[in-house]
């Protein structure tokens, strides 16, 4: 059988390409996105249920676990590159280790925290899912999952509203990228049924507006441990 090109092995890939373009856009606040909505969305929702620490799921340079430090939260961040891993060591603000989400969902990371965190970092379709089936055990009893996404009412474009793999893009970004990973694109319905399967409560949804456009940026899911 002839591999799928698009597929989870593809996105490691890509962003194995990406690290540094991506760093410098991240540091030179090149995505009016994450500028104007969703950087503070997702540092917002973190910090309305006050955890003591964090594991920041995907922490790619590590933006996420420095703001949060600035707030006296503990942060460790795990990611599947080492580059970018070691530039969030080189900047601080965190514990910062490689960890592939295979690793993640086969129990090899000994971790307890107060929440765990991935913000639009959940892109890819087996390794997420065991991700978030392993969350529980990553998260103290009352802790919480939270992840901010694509919203896919506006994320799917002109595409079937139905889970599947689309490909990706960098249109937007600067000429420095190449080889755009492809995305597993999921409902508002499949995020919650993945998150209900986990043993997990979902006890929130925010839909973060962009000023501009006046439509939803982003998808934000706060989900409970029991």
């Amino acid at each position: 059988m002839t591999p799928d090109p698009l597929d989870d092995a593809r996105i490691v890939n890509s962003w194995l390409k990406n690290a540094e373009p991506w760093t410098t856009a991240v540091r030179n606040d090149e995505i009016a996105s994450r500028t104007l909505v969703t950087n503070k969305a997702i540092v917002d929702a973190v910090l309305s249920r006050s955890p003591r620490a964090i594991l920041d799921i995907g922490c790619g340079e590590g933006w996420l676990s420095r703001a949060l430090a600035a707030h006296g939260i503990e942060a460790i961040g795990v990611d599947v590159v080492p580059s970018l891993i070691e530039r969030a060591n080189e900047a601080g603000g965190g514990e910062f280790r490689v960890a592939s989400y295979e690793e993640i969902a086969a129990g090899e990371l000994d971790v307890r925290v107060d929440a765990a965190v991935a913000n639009f970092s959940l892109i890819g379709k087996e390794s997420v899912e065991g991700v978030v089936q392993r969350a529980p055990d990553l998260i103290n009893p009352g802790g919480f999952l939270m992840i901010q996404t694509l919203h896919p009412l506006i994320a799917t474009g002109d595409e079937p509203y139905i889970d599947g793999w689309r490909k990706g893009s960098w249109t937007g970004f600067s000429k420095d990228f190449s080889d755009p990973a492809p995305w597993y694109f999921r409902t508002i319905e499949s995020w919650v049924k993945l998150i209900n399967s986990a043993r997990l409560n979902l006890v929130e949804m925010r839909e973060p507006i962009h000023p501009e456009t006046r439509k939803p940026a982003s998808l934000i899911l706060i989900a409970r441990r029991g």
